[in-house]
């Protein structure tokens, strides 16, 4: 209990909590991972749907795993190196910033001729197009590091709660996406504006948290 006491004081609240609103607001922007689950839960149910989130956020295990793993080892050897990954991550951000500033901010859904599988066979294709997806890697190594909340904490014990809070948030976006389908369907499809409103807010995301790498220190 008393070292419990201890870790909670170590922990900078402010960081985590910022950390789980960005991605949040990352896993509401459209992409092709929550426009997969609300087609296959528009076409199949909401078990389907469900079944897909749930691949999708296993998948993130593995590449908080390689994160964890390879930049705490960085970390411990090299502040230099450390300061690369950091700039490199702004820098990504910003790039993706730009693809998303010059992307078409209409949201298509297409659930016609869409062949029926089992959920277990949705959840396998949910971990498979995660895991198998390199951009998602260059995405953590982007994103997670300069998030860091303790001084104290092991590393790789901060990446690995960092990366449960990202699939904390990824689960309950998608897994709202699942179950309100429908609604969101017809939603989208009167409110042709509601892409644009999402672009920009996958925009102010990507360059917030490229300015607070920028800014953060180690």
């Amino acid at each position: 209990m008393h070292s419990l006491f201890l870790f909670l004081e170590t922990v900078n609240y402010p960081i985590l909590i910022g950390f789980f609103v960005s991605s949040l607001a990352l896993a509401i922007s459209p992409g092709p991972d929550n426009i997969f689950v609300l087609t296959q839960s528009i076409s199949n149910g909401t078990k389907s749907g469900l079944a897909t989130v749930f691949g999708l956020v296993s998948g993130c295990l593995v590449h908080t795993t390689l994160l964890a793993f390879g930049v705490s080892e960085i970390i411990k050897r090299s502040d230099t190196l450390f300061f690369a990954i950091k700039l490199f991550g702004a820098m990504y951000l910003l790039y993706l910033a730009y693809q998303v500033y010059r992307s078409d901010a209409s949201i298509a859904i297409d659930d016609k001729n869409r062949p029926a599988k089992t959920p277990m066979k949705l959840f396998w294709t949910g971990v498979t197009m995660n895991v198998l997806n390199p951009k998602v890697t260059i995405f953590f190594l982007a994103f997670f590091p300069g998030f860091l909340f303790s001084d104290e904490l092991n590393t790789v014990v901060q990446f690995y709660i960092l990366g449960l809070l990202f699939m904390l948030s990824a689960l309950i976006v998608f897994g709202t996406i699942a179950v309100l389908a429908g609604k969101i369907s017809k939603y989208l499809t009167r409110h042709k504006n509601a892409g644009v409103y999402l672009k920009w807010v996958q925009l102010v995301v990507f360059v917030g948290i490229a300015v607070y790498l920028f800014l953060s220190d180690k």
